[in-house]
């Protein structure tokens, strides 16, 4: 939606560097790792402090502009796309590292700071941020999207980790909600509201997170299974046995050629679990591991392989950041759809295969983070093929109804975006209307990020 405005007013609050109507801009700006069509923004600006960010949206306001956040455009479902045009606000360059309070375990960062950028700076006084989405994710978009990723089954998701947070309201005016107290009972949970609204309600442009020290040992287990069932069962197991692994992910035997073909690697092709613990002693680590081996072995494991330090440890995660990508590479020309259900544990094997038999016509990869009932089935097809697009999409509404069913959600890390918003009334029944009641009431016109959670 072309708008017909004097984009040179952006130049009386930023430089001209700092305001684009470029077409190779506005592309990049389109679309995000999606399947979703790309839409163009009308104009990209790139802030520096939350007093600009404040301007520029008073701005839109009175020009009825929609204002569109915008991190890394790394999400899934279409999270940041500009579906109604309007101004892009790009926050990479408020990247700064504020401040890092070692002694209380918090740092302070704008919006745009990389995470994994963070956490190597936070090395140096052995803290880190432990939320891991795998992509190069902002802080502002993890806290938008409310991210997890492979070490939530330990450390939680980022909602566990924000303690304050600077926000700009669609009216433009400036709040700061949270503290830095380790607990509160003072008022509503206003850093709750924001986390996982993905712009809808306001804009972080900085936030004190929660750290976590680093640990000392780690142990990484790869293990792999005759059958999807063995693999999944033993995620019940461990966790029941009182074992704490700190990442616990399950990648099936689709995954597993992949990887093989296009990183030139030769693992076993069969359903895997790739597990770590964590913890101060390398002797009780390996005390833990035999614990882990003979649950293993008793749900047939076809084979083991453990490696403890940081060497070791890198190896076998590498192949699950690497999943992605290699499927998509495998796939040249083809489309994704990830759908990212997630299910009590008690219901993660029969969800995992009902999926497998769901999209057993398809080209699906199923893998995900198994320790907190997260499943990721990703499809790969033409969208151009109507008729075989619309099996995509009729497999994805079938699994996450499923999911539902199981007292599940649509969506475990991903965010709701574009892709799961036909299921938000299923999911919340009457509390949607309240949602949406709150939506009004921060964002009166429906400027910021519209088209996003609310058919």
């Amino acid at each position: 939606m072309t708008r017909n405005l004097d984009w040179s007013e952006l130049k009386t609050i930023l430089d001209d560097r700092r305001v684009s109507t470029g077409e190779s801009v506005l592309h990049l700006h389109s679309h995000d790792e999606s399947f979703h069509a790309p839409v163009l923004p009308d104009v990209v600006v790139w802030p520096h402090t939350t007093e600009e960010v404040s301007r520029l949206i008073r701005w839109a306001g009175q020009s009825k502009v929609p204002v569109i956040g915008w991190g890394a455009g790394t999400s899934l479902e279409g999270n940041p796309i500009p579906v109604q045009g309007g101004m892009v606000i790009d926050f990479n360059e408020m990247n700064h590292i504020i401040d890092v309070h070692p002694e209380d375990f918090q740092v302070d960062v704008q919006a745009g700071v990389i995470y994994k950028d963070l956490n190597k700076a936070l090395a140096r006084d052995g803290l880190f941020f432990p939320p891991d989405p795998g992509a190069a994710a902002t802080i502002g978009g993890m806290i938008g999207n409310n991210a997890s990723g492979i070490r939530s089954v330990r450390y939680g998701a980022t909602k566990d980790y924000v303690m304050r947070l600077v926000v700009v309201l669609p009216s433009g005016d400036v709040i700061h909600v949270g503290n830095r107290a380790r607990k509160s009972s003072s008022g509503y949970n206003l850093p709750a509201l924001f986390t996982g609204s993905e712009g809808t309600l306001g804009l972080i442009t900085e936030a004190t997170l929660k750290l976590v020290g680093l640990p000392v040992n780690f142990m990484a287990v790869r293990a792999t299974f005759p059958t999807i069932l063995n693999a999944t069962t033993t995620v019940y197991q461990i966790m029941r046995a009182g074992l704490a692994p700190s990442a616990m992910e399950f990648l099936d035997a689709n995954v597993m050629h992949v990887l093989n073909a296009d990183r030139g690697l030769s693992l076993d092709e069969s359903p895997t679990l790739l597990m770590e613990f964590s913890g101060y002693s390398e002797q009780g680590l390996i005390e833990e591991m035999n614990f882990v081996e003979e649950i293993c072995q008793q749900s047939s494991a076809l084979s083991l392989d453990r490696g403890i330090g940081a060497d070791q440890r890198a190896r076998l995660w590498e192949i699950r950041h690497q999943t992605y990508e290699s499927i998509n590479r495998y796939h040249t020309g083809l489309s994704p759809l990830i759908m990212d259900v997630a299910v009590p544990l008690s219901r993660y094997s029969e969800m995992v295969e009902f999926s497998k038999k769901e999209v057993h016509d398809l080209t699906a990869y199923l893998f995900g983070h198994a320790g907190d009932g997260n499943i990721h089935v990703l499809v790969m097809d033409d969208t151009q093929d109507k008729k075989r697009w619309t099996r995509v999409e009729e497999s994805s509404r079938n699994i996450v109804m499923k999911a539902l069913e199981f007292e599940g959600t649509c969506t475990g890390e991903h965010g709701i975006g574009i892709g799961k918003n036909c299921f938000m009334e299923t999911e919340h029944g009457e509390s949607l209307a309240l949602m949406k009641r709150l939506k009004a009431l921060l964002d009166p016109d429906n400027l910021f990020n519209p088209g996003k959670f609310f058919l």
